[in-house]
């Protein structure tokens, strides 16, 4: 490190020598690991590439329409270009799906039907979908429970693998639809990779090939060669200030799927008969394309970031998922803090590591759709973008922080020195 650097870091941003020294310790050990991720980003850029080519991208498309939207050439031509990436029949993409939960709410209520049955096979769907199957939350809120459909999961084996054999003999004549949650999500697992969902579908469509396999793809996004869809998966969705979004998206969601899927999910978005012949995009598709084509590499800065994380904190004692070498399939560092003291301490410190916000100090609060207070540090350009460096955390015992994101690598390094300096300052580390 140029000394000009290391004297920014300790008299600006007041990170100790100690600090210091331990992030250049760590960089010269993850650089081969480094290596393997750049001929991802560099398939799934020609990837992205190809897709705006062969749909003849214009600057027409990036034009505002109003009333309706019917024959709106720029929201036509960006789902598209999605079906075309995710290699699927059809797709919906609008920055009207406010979120990644949203998008999949959408899916599960747009298709499945009063006496259907649902089956996770990956355990506990992510909290924000708790209430929408009718796990838990009042009834006669519009659950899918309310409507009817019944609900199984298959929870993963002691070794974290996905229970394969529970999950076919769990199959019956009402199942409709596996669901499959490729992130870890709040849970102290392993993403699933491509290989592994792979693996989930050929097993449903064994019993039964009409059985409908969906998939949760939010934070998945770039990080193979090969998205869940081009293995067999049925339907998909995804939020746009996740991965795909690069950072530039303001908001919005994908879905991507089989065609008559994408209708029924659509008469859902709109209404029966009008489907996704309508909606704008309110002059929102410049950013959705450009934050799509850079998407590859941002995913790429990111999943740098976690690396740099995984082993700067593993080295240090904590319990951390995945390892810095792991095979990863989504951009989610966890790390087992073992204390509500030092979560807090961590995602304060990510916070300060902000462009935007920076002054702020996170605490704890009963954010809706959650079982307990949670923490979120995102000083971010866009409110709630995951894929900028963002940290978050439910107050409960293991007392584990979720670290994810980052625009470039170095400034995801930079906030795990912040965290790291946030500790110390807070006496959750005594040294380094």
């Amino acid at each position: 490190m140029e000394k000009t650097t290391r004297e920014l870091l300790h008299n600006v941003f007041c990170i100790q020598d100690e600090v210091i020294n331990k992030g250049i310790e760590v960089e010269e050990k993850i650089r081969d690991a480094f290596r393997s991720l750049e001929g991802t980003r560099e398939y799934n850029q020609y990837k992205v590439l190809h897709a705006m080519q062969a749909c003849r991208i214009s600057d027409m498309h990036f034009n505002w329409h109003t009333g309706y939207g019917y024959n709106d050439p720029g929201r036509d031509a960006i789902e598209e270009v999605y079906a075309k990436l995710f290699n699927t029949e059809d797709a919906i993409v609008r920055p009207t799906i406010v979120s990644g939960t949203h998008a999949l709410t959408l899916c599960l209520t747009g298709i499945l039907r009063p006496g259907d049955e649902l089956i996770s096979a990956t355990g506990k769907p992510y909290d924000t979908l708790e209430e929408t199957i009718g796990i838990r939350g009042e009834s006669n809120s519009g659950s899918l429970r309310d409507f009817g459909v019944t609900y199984k999961q298959i929870d993963f084996t002691s070794n974290g693998s996905v229970d394969l054999k529970g999950l076919r003999n769990s199959i019956s004549e009402k199942t409709k639809m596996v669901f499959i949650q490729r992130s870890t999500g709040y849970s102290w697992r392993k993403a699933l990779t491509i290989e592994n969902i792979k693996e989930i579908v050929e097993v449903v469509k064994a019993v039964n090939p009409s059985i409908l396999c969906m998939v949760d793809n939010c934070y998945g996004e770039f990080l193979e060669r090969l998205e869940p869809t081009e293995v067999g998966v049925d339907i998909m969705a995804g939020s746009l200030i996740k991965n795909p979004g690069g950072g530039l998206a303001l908001t919005g969601g994908y879905i991507v799927g089989k065609k008559e899927l994408i209708k029924l999910v659509s008469y859902r978005l709109t209404s029966p008969g009008l489907g996704k012949e309508v909606g704008l995009t309110f002059g929102m598709t410049r950013n959705m394309f450009h934050g799509l084509f850079i998407a590859p590499h941002v995913v790429c800065e990111a999943i740098k970031g976690s690396i740099f994380c995984a082993r700067l904190f593993e080295e240090l004692g904590y319990e951390v998922s995945p390892k810095y070498n792991d095979i990863r399939s989504d951009i989610i560092q966890s790390i087992k803090l073992g204390s509500a003291e030092a979560v807090i301490a961590f995602c304060q410190g990510i916070q300060g590591a902000a462009p935007v916000d920076s002054f702020v100090r996170p605490e704890p609060w009963d954010m809706p759709g959650y079982d307990a207070p949670v923490i979120m540090a995102a000083g971010a350009f866009v409110q709630g973008s995951s894929i900028e460096l963002s940290a978050d955390a439910p107050i409960k015992e293991p007392y584990i922080v979720y670290y994810q994101g980052g625009l470039t690598y170095e400034h995801a390094k930079f906030g795990s020195l912040k965290a790291l300096q946030s500790l110390l300052d807070n006496g959750c580390i005594q040294t380094i």
